[in-house]
């Protein structure tokens, strides 16, 4: 078998166009109108369409004369001001623009400086940092430098153990509270987790890392292939799937135990198991009784449930996170693979693609949108890309995200549905990607090994 073969996909399918798949794959192009990239159901459903806060972000300050506050600043303000750049809410005031003279204490501020030109800025965030004794201590505000009456917005203090990883932690607490008062009371994501799979140990494993990249680590030590990862909503638990001695089984991991623990073995080949969005139950594709097919079962594994039972292997199911009522899915009832939807019970399951190669459906937190990889144009000598889409339900409208060649899949959505990881292969090798909604902000963030099917933490 080959092991970078998407098991969810119809294997006989592939094997009877793989030199269509070489051709669609070896096609740079397919670009549309820029001008969709801006269309407003867009921009509005996924909180992109405000108009952005003028935030500057000045270097925080020493506050002791400790020889460990160089380099743990760096790490708070480059990490801040990262998470900031990355939001999608707010526009950052150009260093290059502040004056001399940045403040550390409330005190300091000078109000005429930060608003008029050339910053203009609406909003300041400052503060200090300093070590004393092993102890690391944060100081921050955000203050509107507009209203010099009563500028204070926020202010926060922040104490731990003096290391790297505290000076980062803080950063994001900090970052996290200012988006959410600044972004209309959505919570910000500088917390949350990536968990994806990587050969880089010599086996298909599952790793998890913070939202930007750092600290990548090593979750299973399965020995064996290792595909799917997905986060329980509550964090605890990652399902994913697996070559056992039994076949492809879905298998559960639990971060709170650091280890396996038991999940049922549902016969034939299981595989891209999905939680609920309450957590209480999980949908995957089974070949159990004969080609694949979706099935929904407690999250125990019991009360296991059919859902599909028409021609043709139906794979990648994924949840309605906000009404937990509706399933998306691939299908390759009709042919080629395309997206469907239908109501937990099964009922009601409609057609969302009219061509091409679709697969890898992922549900927008607030239920509005699919993202999902797409070659439009698919087959011999046709100008298809592989490349991630965004569809709003109701309407069936999509638009473009990725423009910039190779092959990209697996999107998924970050918690404050402003942004999507995916896989990309455009660096040379399959690296994990991620980027605004809109498809603007587009950051890599592995560089080791290959690195594919990335899933977004539910907070």
């Amino acid at each position: 078998m080959d092991p970078d073969a998407r098991p969810d996909q119809t294997r006989r399918a592939r094997r009877r166009r793989t030199s269509a798949v070489v051709l669609v794959l070896a096609v740079v192009g397919g670009l549309v109108c820029p001008c969709l990239l801006a269309q407003d159901w867009v921009k509005t459903g996924t909180s992109l369409g405000v108009e952005k806060v003028r935030l500057a972000v000045s270097d925080f300050k020493p506050s002791t004369g400790d020889p460990q506050n160089a380099a743990l600043l760096k790490t708070f303000n480059d990490t801040l001001w990262n998470d900031l750049d990355v939001s999608g809410v707010v526009e950052l005031v150009s260093k290059s623009f502040y004056p001399l003279q940045v403040p550390g204490q409330p005190p300091e501020v000078n109000f005429l400086a930060w608003n008029a030109a050339p910053p203009n800025a609406a909003m300041l965030a400052f503060g200090n940092l300093g070590v004393s004794a092993g102890r690391l201590t944060v100081q921050g505000w955000l203050y509107d430098v507009k209203n010099t009456q009563s500028p204070e917005v926020l202010g926060k203090q922040y104490g731990d153990t003096a290391s790297d990883a505290a000076a980062r932690l803080m950063a994001h607490r900090f970052a996290d509270e200012i988006i959410f008062r600044l972004g209309g009371g959505i919570s910000g994501i500088a917390e949350s987790q990536i968990y994806f799979v990587s050969d880089r140990s010599g086996h298909k494993e599952i790793w998890a890392m913070d939202y930007d990249g750092s600290n990548q680590h090593q979750l299973t030590h399965f020995n064996s292939i290792s595909l799917s990862p997905r986060i329980s909503p509550d964090g605890s638990r990652i399902a994913f799937s697996a070559i056992t001695r039994n076949g492809w089984d879905i298998m559960m991991y639990s971060l709170d135990l650091n280890r396996l623990v038991s999940f049922p073995h549902m016969g034939g080949d299981n595989f891209s198991p999905a939680w609920s969005g309450d957590g209480t139950k999980i949908a995957f594709s089974s070949s159990r009784n004969g080609e694949p097919e979706i099935y929904i079962a407690d999250a125990s594994g019991t009360n296991l449930r059919r859902m599909t039972t028409a021609k043709g292997p139906d794979v990648s199911p994924v949840w309605n996170r906000k009404t937990n009522a509706q399933v998306a899915f691939v299908s390759g009832r009709t042919g080629l693979p395309q997206i469907y939807t239908m109501e937990a019970d099964g009922t009601n399951q409609q057609r969302m693609t009219d061509q091409g190669y679709a697969v890898s459906p992922s549900w927008a937190p607030n239920g509005q949108f699919l993202a999902f990889a797409w070659v439009r144009k698919y087959g011999p000598g046709e100008p298809g890309s592989w490349d991630i889409y965004l569809m709003d339900i109701a309407s069936k409208q999509f638009v473009q995200l990725t423009h910039d060649g190779g092959r990209n899949d697996s999107p998924s959505w970050s918690p404050d549905n402003r942004h999507i990881v995916f896989q990309s292969n455009r660096s040379g090798s399959p690296e994990i990607w991620s980027m605004l909604a809109d498809g603007t902000k587009v950051q890599q963030l592995t560089f080791s090994g290959r690195n594919t099917q990335p899933n977004w933490s539910w907070k």
